[in-house]
């Protein structure tokens, strides 16, 4: 049925079914943005604007520097930094050199930090002043030549004088020789990005300069970017979202991206209003806390073109609030799913402009393909049935980092000769070809023997109206094998008690099947956060996984 691509009806018009890719670097893919809109504005960063001519002219500096302390073609650079423009030039100067950037959390701690050092063999850093004491002690522990401090910090302590540390402000405004530009082999790794770590340790995963432009060019395509386009970039760097779609793809279409170093709704509410974006990615969270939020509430959204929100399955109170804020507002904007994963970048389906279906993360970008294959096989699931997503096209990873084995079991040869990856997501696809996320292969609950969808029985609890937030895990059960528990975050937390789980078992009893039902329901006064603002369920998991070790 894949091959047929049936979703290729539903392209709008301005969407083709191949595009040219150019073969070649995302620093060069970014100047050839810059030659044919020097003028335009690139980034906007609290107010400071620079426009893609002076962009390259810092990422030329950045470069020239970075050289000057000894960055070679082919060594790793780890960025751990908020989304700020030192990191994003930083991003595209390693790039030009010819070297891998590493990106990851700049309020990772000092052990997480060190396994990231030591699995990218990073000898250089970037980071920010006030998290240097997470990477003091790292300094002669891993092969670190050379630390980059930004200073964001205006109370940070005096920092101690060290060879390997240099100030960001000190050696961007050196004189250095100039550099030539690296010949790197687009299709040699230049990124690496890492997994969440739901399946335990987290897992590096190699991207190349083909898997960025690819992926980027495909969303600046599908948006019909321009020049006249800007976006927020709230999602961080560290994050394929961020920095593929908020940021690379913005680039690739000549538009402009809205650094965002921290999110708090007010703050994001008052860019909105002023900046006036005409796009906004985000995740569900991001989306429920505006609309909360009063100013946003209050705000002309007549220049908002499309809303897209990926990453975690988004609950439908979350997308009809998010929308009559826009209808009350002046825009017409749908909050759209699309669907992605760090394996591909990020976002490499979305729902086209011009269509909408409810439930549905939409169809493939222009030359991806996907299909739904029964679990552990090749065979492709007749129409409607659930299997495992499968996914073939040029954003698709070149593998994990040191890790082979794992890399075999991800990316497979199927019979028709493609390499394809097996998500570990559960969905179906319709006669158009429209695909319908379910629900992680291994966050599935089997309960008396039945298959239990968690994000199904969250998204009835976030139609009660009682309910902010919910959670639910399976968790030991002798009889039951798992059974279905429900942690809730109520909007008044004064009605916590026995007779509201009632109500609630007895609401999701109205609208579930029985074993698709919680049998235990826990009240918080907030659910944990993954970094990038999801809902951590798995630490859920390990919560009550240490309650069942203790005697």
């Amino acid at each position: 049925m894949y091959e047929k691509k049936p979703w290729l009806k539903f392209y709008d018009t301005h969407v083709p079914e191949h595009i040219d890719y150019p073969k070649t670097t995302m620093y060069n893919a970014l100047v050839n943005s810059a030659n044919l809109h020097p003028d335009s504005i690139a980034y906007d960063f609290m107010g400071n604007e620079s426009t893609y001519q002076q962009l390259i002219k810092q990422i030329d500096q950045c470069a020239q520097a970075l050289a000057s302390l000894g960055l070679q073609k082919g060594d790793r650079m780890t960025i751990a930094m908020p989304t700020t423009p030192q990191g994003v030039i930083c991003f595209y100067a390693i790039n030009k050199i010819g070297a891998i950037a590493s990106m990851i959390h700049p309020l990772s701690p000092p052990k997480q930090i060190e396994f990231f050092l030591n699995l990218s063999k990073s000898s250089f850093v970037l980071t920010i002043d006030s998290v240097y004491n997470n990477f003091e002690h790292l300094i002669d522990k891993t092969g670190l030549k050379a630390l980059v401090l930004v200073h964001m910090n205006p109370d940070m302590k005096i920092i101690p004088s060290n060879p390997k540390v240099h100030w960001w402000k000190d050696i961007i405004n050196k004189t250095y020789p100039q550099i030539p530009t690296s010949q790197m082999n687009p299709d040699e790794m230049a990124v690496i990005l890492y997994s969440g770590g739901t399946t335990g340790v987290p897992k590096g995963i190699m991207l190349s300069n083909y898997n960025f432009i690819a992926e980027g060019t495909q969303v600046a395509t599908w948006m019909n970017l321009s020049d006249g386009d800007s976006a927020l970039a709230i999602l961080p760097i560290f994050h394929g979202f961020g920095l593929g779609v908020c940021v690379n793809a913005i680039f690739m279409g000549g538009g402009k991206t809205i650094l965002v170093p921290s999110f708090t709704p007010d703050q994001v509410a008052d860019l909105i209003d002023t900046k006036k974006p005409t796009l906004i990615f985000g995740v569900p969270t991001l989306y429920e806390a505006l609309s909360r939020n009063l100013k946003f509430q209050k705000t002309n959204l007549n220049f908002l073109k499309a809303a897209f929100c990926g990453a975690d399955t988004l609950p439908r109170t979350t997308k009809e609030k998010f929308e009559k804020i826009c209808r009350e507002n002046g825009s017409k904007v749908q909050l759209r799913e699309g669907y992605g994963l760090t394996e591909a970048v990020t976002g490499i389906c979305a729902m086209p402009l011009g269509e909408y279906r409810e439930g549905s993360i939409g169809i493939p970008f222009p030359d991806m393909m996907m299909k739904v294959v029964e679990i552990n096989t090749e065979i492709e699931t007749p129409i409607g049935q659930e299997g495992e997503l499968c996914i073939h096209g040029p954003a698709v990873m070149l593998g994990y980092l040191d890790k082979p084995e794992e890399t075999t079991k991800t990316l497979r040869t199927h019979k028709d000769g493609k390499i394809w990856l097996h998500t570990g997501d559960i969905a179906t696809m319709d006669k158009d070809g429209f695909f319908y996320f379910k629900i992680r292969l291994k966050r599935m609950i089997k309960s008396s023997g039945f298959n239990v969808y968690p994000a199904q029985v969250e998204d009835v609890l976030y139609k009660h109206p009682d309910v902010l937030e919910a959670c639910v895990i399976g968790v030991p059960d002798e009889k039951q094998v798992q059974m279905v528990k429900a942690y809730v975050v109520l909007k008044d937390l004064n009605k916590q008690g026995t007779e509201m789980k009632e109500n609630l078992i007895k609401f999701c009893q109205q609208n579930l099947l029985k074993w698709s039902c919680p049998r235990e329901i826990e009240f918080s006064t907030h659910l944990p956060k993954t970094l990038v603002g999801k809902i951590d369920y798995k630490k859920l998991e390990e919560q009550e996984a240490a309650k069942i070790k203790k005697p």
